[in-house]
């Protein structure tokens, strides 16, 4: 029997990630030792006083039914504990945090709330694929910003053009960003925000590599600029801070009404976060945050190998002040795909090409630092081998 799938499929690339895999498969059986730089899931493991709270909540039988559709109180209370201590940000644990299987479930669950067939969701290019495919999953469109190096990777939100503001109910942001490595200003958050305001637009800020960042230099949330509660809503999760991707637990938090609106599609959908991840997340939030000092000493380390090695072979990388990623030029000759395949088959590094992204991706590959410092520069040199 063939069945044919439905449009919204086929209105879909194929996933990056599914297909960067594919192809390291087909490395892989020809011998090469993958060294993978493609995928953003840390290599670190999770804090043991994390799993020891999981080992001890899973042996309670009463985490073993169903949980609360919003998530436990005790853990959006410590939710909204950190982001007190973290941003000085106020907010009600029962109306303004819901939790989350991870975030990009509610990243991708947002536009059934909120997008009609026919509406638009404006996005960033280059972007997490997830805020498209939602949109298109409800049946709306979306529209791209452009991000480009000389506006710093932020986009041009005066650049949109009316007729498509008239149609548009979400606003995607993502610093600091992914793929880019960018952060963002307070003075382009606060534009943002009134941007939003202005256009009656829902702000859908994710944030899950807040605490990815280097130098000691703090970013900031978008909900520190004033009256960003009445048109934001910011996604988290332990994913990137704790080393808990697996795990699925994530939240988000801010203005009630669409929080209330993204709950109600949860209820439909799925029956909730597990409450032994739950407490083990709670144990995260409010616990020893010397592991995340320790996570981020770490990256930062492997940065500097990196930016100082991808510069000795005659490439131009960003200096990543924030998360794990590291956008870099391609020589002139080659595409980002070329690029991709090239180093894949001749060295078996995996890079990312930047048009997986969107098309303002091309002519950039994507590294993520989820390799040891060792394995970094045995990459590298194996690139400088075989050259470009």
């Amino acid at each position: 029997m063939e069945l044919e799938r439905a449009d919204r499929l086929k209105r879909l690339p194929p996933y990056l990630f599914a297909e960067i895999e594919r192809m390291k498969t087909e490395a892989a059986k020809t011998g090469l030792d993958i060294i993978s730089f493609g995928i953003g899931d840390p290599d670190l493991p999770t804090p043991p006083h994390i799993i020891e709270v999981l080992n001890e909540a899973a042996r309670n039988p009463a985490n073993h039914q169903y949980p609360s559709y919003e998530g436990m109180l005790v853990f959006r209370r410590a939710v909204a504990a950190w982001y007190k201590q973290r941003f000085d940000v106020e907010l009600d644990p029962e109306r303004e945090v819901l939790s989350l299987i991870g975030s990009k479930e509610g990243i991708a669950h947002i536009s059934l709330a909120f997008i009609n067939p026919g509406e638009v969701a404006v996005v960033p290019d280059p972007a997490y694929p997830v805020y498209h495919a939602g949109a298109v999953f409800a049946g709306g469109e979306t529209v791209e910003m452009p991000l480009l190096a000389e506006n710093q990777f932020l986009p041009d939100l005066e650049d949109l053009k009316r007729s498509v503001l008239r149609r548009a109910k979400l606003l995607f942001l993502n610093y600091p960003n992914n793929p880019t490595a960018a952060v963002a200003t307070e003075a382009f958050f606060a534009q943002a925000v009134e941007f939003a305001r202005e256009h009656e637009l829902v702000l859908v800020h994710d944030a899950a590599y807040s605490e990815m960042y280097f130098d000691g230099v703090k970013t900031m949330s978008v909900l520190q600029v004033p009256g960003a509660k009445d048109v934001a809503v910011e996604f988290h999760s332990v994913s990137k801070t704790y080393n808990m991707t697996g795990w699925r637990v994530g939240f988000v938090v801010g203005n009630a009404d669409v929080l209330a609106g993204l709950g109600a599609i949860k209820t439909n959908v799925d029956s909730g976060v597990f409450q032994a991840v739950q407490e083990a997340a709670v144990a995260a939030l409010a616990g020893d945050q010397s592991c995340v000092e320790e996570m981020r000493r770490v990256y930062e380390r492997r940065r500097d190998v990196m930016v100082e090695g991808l510069r000795s072979l005659g490439l131009e990388p960003n200096r990543p002040s924030a998360t794990f990623y590291v956008w870099i030029p391609v020589p002139g000759k080659y595409t980002s795909i070329d690029l991709t395949t090239h180093i894949l088959r001749e060295t078996g590094v995996v890079v990312t090409p930047g048009n997986g992204f969107g098309e303002a991706g091309e002519g950039f590959v994507r590294m993520a630092l989820t390799q040891s410092e060792d394995r970094i520069e045995e990459a590298l040199e194996r690139i400088r081998k075989v050259g470009f």
